[in-house]
């Protein structure tokens, strides 16, 4: 076993690590999103629940925040919520930063 070889199992390690604290704090975001969304539209608990968590499947769409923002997009107008790409661009900021600090909180 030479250095190389456990600098590259280390280099490794962290990129694994990385990317699953990317995808927790994604799924984390799209979930508050979720919340936020269902908080708008009024729904009850056990539907904002359920909604949250088709908000993180949405996600799975395709790469990047595009179809998370469509959904819910086409969700609250849908219900009759004036929303607009802008507001939801900010909100998904927003909950990108509460996402991030719960994560750093539960460490």
């Amino acid at each position: 076993m030479t250095t190389f070889d456990d600098r590259e199992r280390a280099f490794e390690a962290k990129f694994a690590h990385d990317e699953e604290m990317k995808f927790r704090l994604l799924a984390r975001r799209n979930r508050l999103l979720g919340e936020w969304a269902a908080g708008l539209m009024k729904l009850s608990p056990a539907e904002t629940e359920s909604y949250a968590k088709d908000v993180v499947r949405a996600d799975f769409e395709e790469a990047g925040d595009e179809d998370v923002i469509r959904k819910l997009l086409g969700d609250l107008t849908g219900a009759g919520i004036d929303m607009d790409d802008g507001r939801i661009r900010e909100q998904l900021d927003f909950k990108t930063h509460e996402a991030r600090q719960q994560l750093m909180a539960e460490r």
